[in-house]
């Protein structure tokens, strides 16, 4: 395997090229959440691949947002999401990656993970709840989780960053405390773990060159820009499948005809 280069996240961009448009973008990623739902529905029929979408991020970052456009056109049947919270008692009680695989998804679907199994070696990492010793077993063990469902079940996992700037992410929180139709969002405990932003750069940076399936790091400050970056990588990869549709293995013997 070639050595990839190593990801510096303080050198890449967090706002969106400037020479593009706001609504044509916004206009092209309802056209390609269209063409998504398509190939998608052609994977269900299938049932050869899966779609595993990993959306790691800082609070704000848009994870959320990024599940409802990209995938906006695929019937519900086909795609579901997982939220990654605090283990419950039952998952403490098992190895951290326990919970994860009974989420994955089985061929023909796609599945969301809204956070991740990456949580266990990020806010445990950036909080000291486990040594480096154990994150670099946690971080072995994680990607050989992702080879194995990707070599050993056609799971296609594709991950995502969402790379928020701090200064973004300040304006995103206050939004929910100052703005009504936001203020559900609101969690004191967000504002906490802002306090750590160093420790938890740092953690990313680490974890995303030693994973062995590459990431995808997303300037996400423009959410419009977000939406259609990471669309337009699901759509490639997708495309890159060349399924169709699965056709009549011989004639049916109803008389449909005259049915």
């Amino acid at each position: 395997m070639a050595r990839r280069k190593k990801v510096v996240l303080s050198q890449i961009e967090t706002t969106a090229p400037t020479r593009l448009e706001k609504s044509k973008i916004k206009k092209k990623t309802k056209e390609i959440a269209k063409e998504i739902a398509e190939l998608i529905t052609i994977m269900s029929a299938n049932k050869k691949y899966s779609l595993l979408v990993v959306l790691q991020g800082m609070d704000s970052s848009g994870k959320d947002g990024v599940s409802k456009a990209v995938f906006s056109a695929t019937p519900p049947t086909m795609v579901s999401a997982y939220g990654f919270k605090k283990p419950s008692d039952e998952e403490f009680a098992h190895d951290f990656l326990w919970r994860a695989h009974k989420q994955v998804p089985a061929k023909g679907e796609v599945k969301l993970f809204v956070r991740s199994h990456y949580e266990d070696v990020l806010i445990q990492r950036v909080h000291n709840w486990i040594n480096k010793k154990k994150v670099d077993n946690r971080i072995k063990s994680i990607n050989a989780f992702e080879t194995l469902l990707q070599e050993d079940n056609d799971t296609i996992v594709m991950k995502f960053y969402l790379h928020l700037s701090k200064d973004r992410q300040k304006e995103k929180l206050t939004e929910r405390i100052e703005i009504v139709e936001k203020n559900y969002k609101h969690n004191d405990g967000d504002w906490e773990e802002r306090k750590h932003w160093r420790k938890y750069m740092n953690a990313y940076q680490d974890v995303i060159n030693r994973s062995e399936i590459p990431w995808h790091i997303v300037p996400a400050d423009s959410r419009w820009y977000r939406n259609y970056f990471v669309a337009t990588e699901v759509l490639k990869r997708l495309k890159s499948l060349k399924e169709s549709y699965p056709t009549l293995e011989s004639p049916p013997k109803i008389d449909y005809k005259n049915a």
